[in-house]
């Protein structure tokens, strides 16, 4: 490759070299044209000679100090993973809603609110994982259930999802749910007025009436936009 750079580099000169020995310009330009000529194969002869040796790993069309910078500042491009999840699901579900947040025109980011979602995940985690369900029986219509929260953190989390919950949910199904105080624990009671659904309310116990139905992410949609109640 440094043979290349060199008649690169001498090109020009040979060209004014031959044009002035065709033209036959006198014998003073003749006798420059033909010193001309000499000198640029002198120039180029150690580098044909020697030039492999100390620019044979110099890449094609990139000086030694552009490759030390590029070696130095260049990271190649990561292959793309097969992994989908960002993390784990709160962390997945705010990520969802920053991409879903940056795809709309109408988004204004002076409302956005992340940290609201962040710690209504935070209860969701709570009256999820951090609750010890002590019974779960049937009552008139429905069932009552018994839950004690195991941490602090989840105590508080309870008593402010069972605070709107009641009223998502019969909006939603049309049920009534119920909660009562009791020492550490909480009692749930919750009925549905339709003998037909008494089976499925029973079957869906504590945890399926807290994740019944689709309004947690209309919830979630407005908290990050800023116009939810749970601010």
């Amino acid at each position: 490759m440094t043979d290349t750079r060199c008649l690169h580099v001498i090109q020009p000169f040979l060209w004014i070299a031959n044009q002035c020995l065709h033209a036959r310009m006198g014998d003073a330009i003749v006798e420059h044209a033909m010193t001309i000529r000499y000198a640029c194969l002198l120039l180029c002869t150690p580098l044909l000679l020697f030039g492999s040796a100390f620019g044979a790993d110099v890449p094609h069309g990139s000086t030694a100090g552009q490759r030390a910078d590029h070696t130095s500042t260049h990271h190649p491009m990561s292959p793309p993973s097969p992994l989908t999840a960002a993390g784990n699901d709160a962390f997945w579900a705010i990520q969802e809603a920053i991409q879903k947040l940056d795809a709309d025109p109408n988004t204004d980011w002076s409302k956005v609110n992340l940290e609201a979602l962040r710690q209504h995940l935070v209860d969701m985690q709570n009256f999820t994982l951090h609750v010890e369900v002590l019974s779960q029986t049937p009552s008139a219509q429905g069932i009552k259930a018994v839950v004690r929260p195991t941490t602090k953190g989840s105590e508080a989390s309870l008593e402010r999802v069972f605070a709107a919950h009641p009223t998502q949910l019969k909006r939603e199904t049309g049920w009534e749910m119920h909660v009562a105080k009791q020492g550490d624990a909480f009692v749930l009671t919750v009925t549905t007025p339709n003998p037909a659904e008494v089976d499925r309310l029973r079957g869906l116990g504590y945890i399926g009436v807290m994740a019944l139905g689709a309004h947690h992410q209309v919830h979630h949609w407005e908290m990050v936009r800023g116009t939810g109640p749970h601010q």
